[in-house]
């Protein structure tokens, strides 16, 4: 199991750094492929020239804002606050979280609570020392205490795996994209690009950015699913072995899923979609959805058989 944990590990640090790197040269081969359609090859060549060393510069900055502050933007997109350890009422979950963090021989993370009666929860950070696990109010009341320890246990998983530090990177560098193709297309709208029309300075301007907003609408709603599918799935069937690792107890995390499975939605989610990416169960709401698009994770169904198929325990 070590092994395989390890292992994990390993290639979690060589997904992140292929996702760095991925970023400006999937963006800088669009922009290119598009400016061929507007312009000669060799104007395009030049505008690559131009505008590569600047999308290197920008992705590289957001990478280190990301690394630095992303886990708090998660948890502010969440509407997560921290727990009052001190609290009466909140004894049980930070003992929950500390035995937990014992077992899997983890520094106890911080924990943080959505104000929902749904069932979720995602963990977030960079490493284990700085890991939180947010929880819903949902699931700490409606859960047994066997099963809130088994999706603890889960959260833990992604923290162990350093699942969360990827998660962090994705979540961040491609909201950071959302927002500058939105940020772009108002600019572009409500510029004075008609009475301008004339003036050819202003005019490649207006076409370069036109290129940039189609280049990341490209990006934002082609790749970005693709790369979500790829990186999302398999990692949550190791965080479900390594809640079975911990508990020795794979049939709480079974009830625990089945349970989940009825009302993951978080309405605080509904308008962050990078979000549903690190959830125990998608939390999006699925009338939103279109023949499974969006589905980050596996279906509950396949969950809890690897669960059952699993020996040892």
């Amino acid at each position: 199991m070590m092994q395989d944990v390890y292992q994990h590990i390993k290639h979690n640090n060589i997904k992140t750094v292929l996702l760095v790197l991925l970023f400006p040269v999937v963006l800088g081969t669009i922009v290119f492929l598009l400016s061929c359609v507007f312009m000669s090859v060799n104007e395009a060549i030049n505008l690559i020239y131009t505008a590569f060393p600047v999308i290197i510069a920008v992705c590289l900055i957001w990478t280190i804002i990301s690394y630095s502050c992303g886990s708090n933007m998660m948890l502010g997109f969440a509407e997560a606050h921290e727990l009052n350890e001190k609290s009466p009422e909140n004894k049980k979950v930070f003992k929950c979280v500390e035995n937990v963090a014992l077992a899997a021989g983890l520094p106890t993370p911080r924990v943080y609570i959505m104000d929902d009666n749904s069932l979720n929860a995602f963990a977030t950070g960079t490493s284990p020392d700085n890991a939180s696990v947010a929880l819903t109010s949902g699931i700490i009341n409606k859960l047994t205490p066997l099963e809130l320890e088994a999706v603890v246990a889960h959260e833990m998983g992604h923290i162990k795996n350093r699942d969360i530090r990827l998660d962090v990177i994705i979540i961040t560098c491609l909201g950071a994209l959302t927002l500058l193709a939105d940020f772009i297309a108002r600019s572009f709208l409500h510029s004075d690009y008609t009475r301008n029309n004339d003036n050819k300075e202003q005019s490649n301007i207006h076409l370069v950015m036109l290129i940039l907003w189609l280049s990341l609408l490209i990006f934002n709603l082609l790749l970005a699913p693709i790369i979500y599918f790829a990186l999302s799935r398999t990692r949550e069937y190791a965080a479900d072995a390594a809640s079975a690792h911990i508990t020795r107890n794979p049939s709480a995390l079974i009830s625990a899923l089945k349970k989940i499975s009825i009302d993951p939605r978080v309405e605080s989610l509904d308008n962050c979609e990078l979000m549903g990416n690190v959830c125990i169960a998608n939390p999006l709401d699925k009338k939103r959805m279109f023949a499974g698009i969006g589905e980050t994770h596996p279906s509950v169904e396949n969950r809890i058989k690897r669960l059952k198929s699993m020996r040892g325990f």
